[in-house]
């Protein structure tokens, strides 16, 4: 079942009754010229079993520890913002499937050589996706794309996934001056990160339901990142990130650096953009969750392929 993602950006008081989020909106409720009718709908409830991911994007929201309690032990993924508007902390369950012990063990003891030709796959379903992004969204040559695809060795040693990013980034957004993918860059770089963070908390959340350590990379090492594994299993997915920003650059004034709420609104719909992974088509929060089981598979010797969306 799809779970849905909730965005909340006005002062809301959020609680737990009978396993249904309680939702209170104070200032429709204090509200002096509201009509009672609509005074009456300031209580929303939402089934627990229903939220994957949790927006909180106002300073003025409250929430208890029951329904942190509950949130956690559905698997929901809690995002907060800061006062820009920006995801900035993430909360997960600490145990997220019945074999946690045995899964933990199975991937802390993951050889070498495996995580390298976990990675050459990775790196090789993320050219792909790059490559199919480029081709549908511009006129670019794409030959040199599926050149360094072919070529990526186990490890990527000779770092063709930067190579390919530095085509894959002019190209895309030649049609904006000055533009680098750069956190801190132009628009719609804040876009982008946007997007990253709300497919990372997607991909950490499966990750935990798979029984995996989200901190434990297959490449990606640093000891102030608690989302390692995370930010390597989100790689291939990013180009469908990159494709929905492609399309909004073309209807919104990218001049504006804060997010509107209507480009919030289309951000958000990443868990559930159409993808294609195995040969059928599936919403992206499902196929995350194909992709860390197979993760899972490749560590425990059932397998030896992770299972990528292909755009």
């Amino acid at each position: 079942m799809i779970k849905r993602t909730l965005y909340f950006s006005s002062p809301a008081y959020l609680s737990l009754r009978n396993a249904q989020l309680v939702i209170k909106l104070p200032e429709v409720e204090q509200a002096e010229n509201y009509p009672d009718r609509l005074k009456q709908q300031a209580e929303i409830t939402k089934p627990i079993e229903d939220i994957g991911v949790l927006v909180l994007d106002n300073l003025r929201i409250t929430l208890t520890q029951g329904l942190l309690e509950a949130l956690l032990e559905n698997n929901c993924a809690v995002i907060t913002c800061n006062a820009k508007s920006m995801p900035v902390g993430l909360l997960l369950p600490l145990y997220g499937n019945t074999t946690q012990n045995e899964r933990f063990r199975k991937q802390l003891e993951a050889s070498l050589p495996l995580k390298k030709q976990l990675w050459q796959q990775t790196i090789q379903a993320k050219i792909a996706n790059q490559t199919a992004v480029l081709q549908e969204c511009t006129t670019e040559e794409v030959k040199c794309m599926h050149k360094w695809g072919g070529d990526v060795r186990s490890g990527d040693p000779d770092n063709l996934e930067a190579r390919a990013a530095a085509f894959y980034w002019k190209a895309l957004f030649r049609h904006i001056p000055g533009f680098t993918r750069d956190r801190e860059g132009v628009s719609p770089n804040q876009w982008l990160n946007y997007g990253y963070a709300i497919l990372r908390a997607v991909v950490a959340r499966a990750l935990v339901a798979s029984g995996l350590l989200p901190t434990l990379g297959i490449h990606h090492h640093n000891r102030y990142n608690a989302y390692c594994l995370a930010d390597d299993i989100m790689e291939p997915y990013r180009p469908y990130v990159d494709r929905l920003v492609f399309q909004m650059s073309g209807r919104y004034d990218m001049s504006k650096v804060e997010l509107t709420k209507s480009q919030k609104a289309e951000l958000l719909s990443i868990p559930t953009l159409d993808v294609q992974i195995s040969g059928k088509r599936s919403p992206l929060m499902i196929a995350v969750g194909q992709t860390t089981a197979s993760l899972y598979k490749c560590f425990s010797g059932e397998s030896r392929r992770i299972s990528y969306p292909e755009l």
